[in-house]
């Protein structure tokens, strides 16, 4: 049984004081929640302030992206020794902001994701197509792409560690949402690749999100789906009642 996963991703938004102030609220609404794990994203400002409101509590905290160096000439870059110490576990790679707002490549994820697999930490590693893929009915051809160069070189313990969010681009922050249906295809393919890249063992236990425009309305939908094992959250994340709304979701296992 695959256990799942609502991360809320908080972009570049909420300071040190604000992050802080979220978790103190959201923390007794999740105290309960065994059903899933629930992990936040803040900027790298807030990371310090967000962990330390969290400890003790069932909230992980991830950063929203890192460095693959340990240190060095790279202005505006974080290393994973800077998530450890500021409290994180998990880190996002490759979300769909930074490989089109950044030109972040396929290998610039394997790299950032071996270097955080190499320090301890969980991966969140975000693939998915654009509108114009989908319609040009590219969408298998970009995964298996992204797949193929994100994962390039890892073992199969490896891989294990890793959480995967498929977000198709052309739902993020638009409004509009895979049917749950389309979302449960993907990942379908997605387990399929990683059966054949890493045995049906650990492509079973692989844990697959759904990320774009995930809110209260669609979560009961996607979470029924037996391939869709948690939710990559973005603007639903930022106020509390909603967050919580999607981690305790229509038909979550209640004690």
């Amino acid at each position: 049984m695959r256990k799942p996963v609502i991360a809320g991703n908080w972009k570049m938004y909420k300071t040190a004081g604000e992050a802080a102030e979220f978790i103190g609220k959201l923390a007794p609404g999740v105290a309960k929640s065994d059903h899933c794990e629930v992990v936040v994203a803040p900027p790298f400002t807030a990371l310090y302030a967000a962990a330390e409101a969290a400890r003790g509590t069932r909230i992980a905290v991830a950063a929203q992206d890192v460095h693959w160096a340990k240190d060095g000439a790279h202005t505006g870059d974080v290393s994973t020794s800077m998530l450890l110490d500021a409290g994180c576990t998990h880190v996002i790679i490759g979300h769909s902001e930074r490989r089109h707002d950044h030109g972040e490549t396929d290998e610039q994820v394997n790299r950032k994701l071996k270097a955080s697999l190499d320090a301890g930490l969980t991966p969140i590693v975000c693939v998915g197509e654009t509108l114009e893929e989908r319609e040009a009915a590219k969408t298998r051809d970009v995964l298996k792409r992204q797949f193929d160069g994100s994962f390039a070189g890892l073992t199969s313990p490896a891989f294990s560690r890793i959480l995967v969010a498929y977000e198709p681009v052309w739902a993020i922050g638009t409004g509009r949402t895979a049917t749950a249906e389309m979302a449960a295809e993907s990942h379908r393919y997605l387990r399929e690749l990683a059966a054949q890249q890493f045995g049906e063992t650990v492509a079973a236990q692989l844990r697959i999100l759904y990320g774009g425009s995930v809110k209260p309305e669609n979560i009961g939908g996607l979470m029924a789906q037996e391939e869709i094992d948690g939710a990559l959250v973005g603007g639903a994340s930022l106020t509390v009642d909603s967050f919580l709304a999607i981690v305790n979701y229509p038909g979550a296992p209640r004690k």
